[in-house]
């Protein structure tokens, strides 16, 4: 019978702890795992969402769920969170890093807390995770780890600066992470979406339709960071498009790719 333990009483199945829950990434990523039957951890800020998710798999897959009200923003609500998962004697077999935001604008036009906010978020809380939760993995000689990098990794994004190079670093920490972990039975991917059909844009604050591109599903995305990791692959392009734009990004300077997407930003506005 379905059960949504919220005290997690242990069983034969894999644990997967999903941030992001709440939006349609990070669902995509929950429903991939809980069809696999991995047990989950969710962990978003709006609980309601998480709770309804939670629910819903766990009446649909029978696996248990965990939903955990968590703002990665906040270091101390991180720290509860790998606290949590050792009070619940969760040992985390996936862990999918998928929490993160940006902001559409001029650096000097954002509000600092905000910028602050979406490098904790994107950067400071997934290396904090991966850090407490790899030790375990190695340990049992098995795990996977998908951290969500982006498309705009690969190049200086005038308008969305902070996110592109926070997912510069997820980027580049992961390509680190994986050469590290080879040998471990641990397993690690970042997965580099383009456009994809989410809430990231209109949070961002790109009402308009500012930034281009035809937009991929959540589930085509996820598909492609599993069959990464499936073959022991450290990044994944999600989409030929985006492969093709990322392969000729990495052909041309900085300084042209930068002047180019500055004017297509202010063209938008």
């Amino acid at each position: 019978m379905p059960t949504n333990d919220r005290t997690a009483t242990r069983d034969e199945r894999p644990w997967a702890l999903v941030t992001g829950a709440t939006g349609g990434l990070g669902q995509a990523f929950a429903d991939h795992l809980a069809i696999r039957d991995y047990n989950l951890v969710l962990v978003g800020r709006r609980v309601g969402v998480l709770e309804e998710l939670g629910d819903r798999l766990s009446t649909r897959r029978g696996v248990q769920t965990v939903p955990l009200q968590i703002d990665l923003a906040s270091d101390d609500q991180c720290r509860t969170l790998i606290d949590e998962l050792g009070s619940r004697e969760i040992t985390v077999d996936t862990l999918v890093n998928n929490a993160g935001f940006g902001t559409l604008d001029d650096v000097a036009d954002i509000d600092p807390r905000r910028l602050g906010a979406e490098v904790a978020v994107n950067c400071r809380a997934l290396t904090e995770l991966t850090a407490a939760l790899l030790p375990a993995m190695i340990a049992a000689r098995r795990g996977s780890i998908v951290n969500v990098s982006s498309a705009a990794a690969f190049q200086p994004i005038p308008g969305l600066a902070t996110y592109a190079a926070a997912k510069r670093y997820v980027l580049d920490f992961t390509r680190a992470l994986w050469h590290e972990t080879r040998g471990t039975g641990v397993r690690v991917t970042a997965i580099c979406p383009g456009p994809t059909q989410t809430g990231f844009f209109e949070r961002a604050g790109d009402r308009d339709g500012t930034i281009p591109g035809r937009r991929r599903r959540p589930e085509q995305v996820v598909r492609t960071a599993f069959r990464a990791l499936e073959h022991h692959r450290p990044v994944a392009v999600d989409g030929l498009v985006n492969k093709a734009q990322v392969a000729l990004v990495s052909l041309t300077p900085d300084a042209l790719t930068s002047a180019v997407t500055n004017k297509m930003f202010r063209a938008g506005r």
